[in-house]
C-alpha cells in the first residue's frame, strides 16, 4: 500500500514507518524537522510541513490509499494540537478523495471497560484529572474525526512504554479491554497497520492494550 504518516517523528509515527518500510509499503512521512526521522530507506519519502494549511500538505496525501497519524500532544502545555492539526489533515484528504484515517487518541476518552474494578475505576479518575486539557484536546479530534467524510479509526491505548514489539495485544471495538494498563508504543503501530485495511474497524474507537 501507498500510506501516508503525520507526526512521523514521534514515538508511534516511527514505529509506523519504521514497521510499514518492514511490510514492504510504501510511506510519506510527514515532518516539521527531516533530522528527527530516525527511519529511511528507498520506500520512504519525507515530505516537511509544519501543517500549517491543507493546501500546503494535499500533496502528501494525494493517491494514497490510507493515512495514520500520530499527532498528539507531547505535554499537557501542548493541549489542542491534536484537533488543531487534524483539521488540516481531514480538510487535505476531503480536498483529494482520499477516505482511508487512522488515529491515535487514548483510553481514557472512550467508555470505561466492562467489569472495571476499583482499583482502574480510581487511576482512570486520576489520570483523567491530570491531563484533563489534553483528553478534552482528544474528545475535539474524535468529534471532528466522527463528522468528516472519512473512514476512520481511532485507536485508543492506555499508557505508552517504549518497549520492543511483541505482536500480542487485546482490542476491543467500540471499548477497552479489562484491566488493560500499558502498551508499547510499537504494538499500537502494529495494531493501526493492521487496521488498515480491516473493514471491521471503519467508524469504530478501538480500544488496545496488553
Amino acid at each position: 500500500m501507498n500510506l501516508t504518516v503525520f507526526g512521523a517523528t514521534g514515538g508511534i509515527g516511527q514505529e509506523i514507518v519504521r514497521q510499514a518500510l518492514g511490510a514492504g509499503h510504501r510511506v510519506t512521512a510527514v515532518v516539521r524537522d527531516p533530522a528527527r526521522l530516525a527511519v529511511g530507506g528507498d520506500g520512504v519519502e519525507v515530505f516537511r510541513s509544519d501543517l500549517g494549511d491543507a493546501e500546503s500538505v494535499r500533496a502528501a496525501v494525494a493517491g494514497r490509499d490510507a493515512v495514520l497519524s500520530g499527532l498528539g500532544a507531547r505535554s499537557r502545555k501542548d493541549a489542542g494540537v491534536a484537533a488543531r492539526l487534524t483539521r488540516t489533515v481531514l480538510a487535505a484528504m476531503e480536498a483529494e478523495g482520499v477516505r482511508r484515517l487512522l488515529l491515535v487518541s487514548a483510553g481514557p476518552v472512550g467508555p470505561a471497560p466492562k467489569g472495571e474494578g476499583a482499583v482502574d475505576r480510581a487511576a482512570r479518575g486520576l489520570v483523567s484529572a491530570l491531563l484533563k486539557d489534553v483528553y478534552a484536546d482528544l474528545r475535539q479530534l474524535e468529534a471532528e474525526v466522527a463528522r468528516s467524510a472519512t473512514e476512520w479509526t481511532v485507536v485508543r491505548p492506555p499508557r505508552l512504554q517504549d518497549k520492543p514489539l511483541t505482536g500480542t495485544y487485546r482490542t476491543v471495538l467500540g471499548g477497552f479491554p479489562p484491566r488493560g494498563r500499558f502498551i508499547a508504543r510499537a504494538d499500537v503501530a502494529h495494531a493501526m497497520l493492521r487496521m488498515t485495511d480491516d473493514p471491521a474497524t471503519v467508524k469504530q474507537g478501538v480500544g488496545v492494550a496488553y
